[in-house]
């Protein structure tokens, strides 16, 4: 299963900063385990957040020219307050530097804009292609890279939703 814990765009600053969110529902089954009576957004969730946003960047910076941008390294991750259904956890990442196979992201996630601190973290990420290493992969790069434009443009159509006007009562 593939969770994907980005809902919407917020701000983009092309390979210097992106901003986006994570609306927690009690829709998501994992609560119920985390924890029962007291349900909060683990963790883990908030790390893969961080790593998600963070791809989005990289992905966006080489116009998507890579099929997998994946987590290398976790580096002082610190957590802070929860994040619990009918909150938003707003992650911001910047680039401390985009090079060619990895990068070196800065990420903070925070209960609602500028609100308090869930997670921080530095985040190193490896970016290639399955075909480097074997060319018979080129066609699953391509799929991969299709998919991840299109899934980007749902985001960018979200944005232009505008939002409906208050009801007159």
């Amino acid at each position: 299963m593939k969770f994907i814990l980005v809902d919407q765009l917020l701000s983009h600053e092309p390979g210097k900063r992106l901003v986006m969110a994570k609306n927690v529902t009690m829709a998501e089954e994992y609560l119920a385990d985390h924890f029962p009576g007291f349900p909060v957004l683990p963790g883990v969730m908030m790390l893969e957040a961080a790593v998600q946003t963070a791809a989005w960047l990289v992905r966006l910076h080489f116009d998507f020219a890579h099929s997998l941008v994946v987590l290398k390294e976790a580096r002082g991750v610190r957590y802070g307050t929860f994040v619990s259904p009918g909150q938003t956890l707003v992650m911001a990442v910047d680039a401390v530097t985009i090079g060619q196979t990895s990068s070196d992201i800065k990420v903070k996630g925070t209960v609602g804009e500028g609100g308090p601190t869930a997670i921080q973290a530095r985040l190193e990420l490896a970016h290639l292609n399955l075909a480097t290493t074997d060319k018979s992969l080129e066609k699953i790069d391509r799929i991969a890279i299709q998919a991840q434009r299109e899934r980007w443009q749902t985001f960018l159509q979200r944005q232009a939703i505008p939002t409906a006007p208050a009801l007159a009562g």
